[in-house]
């Protein structure tokens, strides 16, 4: 009983495994979700390039500090004021540290949103290949899809349809007309045949019977007159036969 219960399940995870499975519903999924990564890919490009932009302006912004800064030092210095001069230039080295930090870092996130852009467009090509390559996929499943429904059709046909009915009823047919037309043939011969020929000998005793009238009405024969008798009948063979 538990094993009979273990087929039962397995038979039916089984078939929901093997629809789960279907090549199509698993490739139409295969394109849905390529197609909901690119804007998750955007975003993420999206957020690269906008640390791109926010590194930018702050190298702007140090290079301006720099610049007012290096100003500063030469004013100070023509001026006589080397404490300032000195109180400039130590900020002027502290914003040159962090406009060298932060050009390195916009380097490395040029360079990243560089290599987005680059993944981006690898995967868009991809995407379109893949994506083309599954259509086409569908297209021939669906296809044989339809030449199995059409297989199944026919191979009912020929062993279960019209084909073999056809060939059956031409036998009966065939077989009946042949019982008939033997027994046509045998009514014929037995019934008709005799039946024929008993009208034959009549015909021939009525027609000698009229020459003999028309003998007696030409004086050429009196009405006591023997008629010839005609070929003898099938009844008279037939006594003959059983004499």
């Amino acid at each position: 009983m538990f094993e009979r219960l273990s087929r039962v399940l397995r038979s039916f995870f089984g078939f929901f495994i093997s629809v789960a499975e279907d090549p199509e519903l698993i490739l139409e999924q295969n394109i849905r979700d390529m197609n909901d990564q690119v804007p998750r890919m955007n975003e993420s490009i999206a957020m690269v390039k906008a640390n791109v932009t926010l590194l930018e302006k702050e190298e702007a912004k140090y290079k301006s500090e720099v610049a007012d800064l290096a100003a500063k030092v030469k004013a100070a210095i023509q001026a006589g004021r080397d404490d300032l001069a000195g109180h400039f230039a130590v900020q002027l080295e502290q914003l040159k540290g962090a406009l060298s930090r932060t050009q390195g870092q916009l380097s490395a996130a040029r360079s990243a949103f560089d290599k987005a852009m680059n993944v981006k467009t690898a995967f868009l090509r991809e995407k379109e290949r893949k994506t083309r390559e599954a259509m086409n996929a569908i297209r021939d499943y669906r296809r044989s899809q339809w030449q199995k429904k059409v297989a199944d059709a026919m191979e009912q046909f020929e062993v279960a349809g019209i084909s073999q009915t056809h060939d059956e009823m031409v036998r009966k047919i065939e077989e009946t007309t042949a019982v008939n037309e033997a027994r046509m043939e045998m009514a014929i011969g037995n019934v008709d045949q005799q039946r024929f020929q008993i009208e034959e000998e009549a015909e021939k005793i009525r027609a000698a019977e009229l020459v003999k009238q028309f003998k007696v009405e030409m004086g050429l024969a009196t009405g006591d007159a023997p008629v010839a008798a005609p070929e003898k009948t099938i009844g008279g063979r037939e006594a003959e036969k059983s004499a």
